[in-house]
């Protein structure tokens, strides 16, 4: 439902435009001044203004230029109202940004005509800022593996279907690009992608994001709030993490998945979208229903195509390609010219098991360039510990605690004195302790001077 303010002194004029909105379809607040035009706008979001430019507080227009200054997803269409039009004022305020101009008294069929078209003129706004903010970073899949090609055909196979899809992987696999991946190859394409991260969100809160809510549902917030499930009309919704869900809210999503409709919270009338829905999950949900944690019939629903996201470790031969690119990506956020790496700090890399996957070699990657601000050619002692060659071995290498933690400080203290050029009273110094405490460390970790 579009919500329209009304801002206008006349009494008159806000309640037959009140009345005259809400027989429409509208949702409709009013203000009889700028200062209170102002509190609404800061409090909940608007599809359109109507303004008057004669406010008993302030000058319409000031408010306009205001308006104007909100950020652009926030931003309503405004139509000036004037019974003092001229020709001046209209160029003016469309010079400031105003949708349309209109005089009064006022036509009723032009109102609402002008007031639709502004409304579709703020959808297409705000879809487009999406639309580039969401895919201005590629959504093209990075890497030749095997998993990852078979990947790649399967998107292309199913994404210009409307079917439902869950996205199986660990944390950091890239499950959210995947589904950027797959809408950027949909048939709604040109239309919003939006993502509800399910396990960031409070209990509290999910249903508000998801369905929204009306008639301040939500202590402390704004009046009413569109919900994701709403904005995304049309479009496609990316439900990440979808097994943290609450029972009851799962409940609602089956709902408003059978009926393509849903009722916001605290709210009376149901909303039809036309949703493609997309979700992910770490956890296994199959062991997730047996526990009484998941419904099995919203598990059918949303497991019409299951995609499974390989971990890294299992396609080890896309990190040089993955890196070079978080390389070039950082390297030009931070201002930086073009960053080279080493084959040996390829390899280290490569040996690395990455239990964060491709999340943690992007961290990694970017760590390594802002601490190392001046270096033009990245090097296996820039890397960190944990990826050098004995910190890189898999959990399952080491059959005891002791094993893990002497290979950990060796790696480490090998870094260290390579740091220090091979100067151990320097490496001792990074190290924070004794020069005859190193030597005894090295001796016991069977670390030579040599090497």
């Amino acid at each position: 439902m579009n919500h329209i303010l009304v801002v206008d002194d006349e009494a008159e004029i806000r309640s037959s435009l009140e009345e005259i909105l809400r027989e429409e379809g509208y949702a409709v607040t009013s203000a009889a001044t700028a200062a209170e035009a102002k509190v609404l706008i800061e409090d909940a979001p608007y599809d359109a203004v109507l303004l008057d430019i004669w406010l008993p507080d302030r000058d319409g227009l000031d408010v306009l230029a205001e308006i104007r200054r909100l950020p652009d997803e926030a931003r309503p269409e405004t139509v000036i109202i004037s019974g003092h039009g001229t020709i001046e004022t209209a160029v003016k305020a469309t010079k400031l940004g105003a949708y349309d101009f209109l005089e009064k008294p006022l036509s009723i069929d032009r109102t609402l005509i002008v007031l639709k078209n502004a409304i579709e003129a703020r959808r297409l706004r705000t879809e487009n800022l999406e639309f580039k903010r969401q895919f201005s970073a590629s959504s093209v899949l990075t890497g030749d593996s095997v998993p990852l090609k078979a990947l790649r055909q399967q998107i292309r196979l199913m994404a210009p279907t409307n079917g439902r899809v869950l996205i199986y992987g660990e944390s950091g696999t890239g499950k959210e690009l995947i589904g950027r991946s797959i809408h950027a190859e949909s048939l709604r394409r040109d239309r919003v992608f939006l993502e509800l991260n399910c396990a960031a969100i409070p209990e509290a809160h999910i249903e508000a994001e998801l369905f929204g809510y009306r008639h301040g549902a939500q202590p402390g917030g704004p009046a009413e709030q569109r919900g994701t499930l709403e904005r995304a009309d049309s479009g496609t919704l990316f439900l990440d993490e979808v097994g943290d869900m609450s029972l009851k809210t799962q409940a609602k999503v089956l709902s408003a998945l059978d009926d393509q409709s849903f009722t916001p919270v605290g709210g009376t009338l149901p909303i039809r979208v036309d949703v493609r829905l997309i979700a992910s999950t770490n956890k296994n949900l199959e062991e997730e229903i047996a526990r009484g944690n998941f419904r099995e019939d919203l598990f059918y629903r949303l497991n019409v195509v299951p995609f499974f996201v390989p971990p890294l470790r299992e396609r080890k031969e896309d990190i040089p390609l993955l890196v070079r690119e978080f390389l070039g990506e950082f390297g030009r956020q931070y201002g930086r010219p073009r960053v080279e790496i080493t084959e040996e700090a390829l390899e280290a890399l490569r040996q690395y098991h990455w239990p964060g996957n491709v999340r943690e070699l992007k961290n990694v990657i970017e760590r390594m360039l802002i601490l190392n601000p001046r270096v033009l050619r990245i090097e296996r002692r820039h890397l960190p510990p944990l990826t050098h060659k004995a910190g890189s071995r898999a959990a399952e290498d080491f059959s005891t605690l002791q094993q893990a933690r002497d290979a950990y400080e060796r790696d480490y203290i090998l870094k260290k004195i390579e740091e220090a050029r091979g100067n151990i009273s320097r490496a001792a110094e990074l190290l924070g302790m004794e020069r005859s405490h190193l030597y005894r460390k090295m001796k016991a970790l069977a670390i030579s001077v040599r090497e």
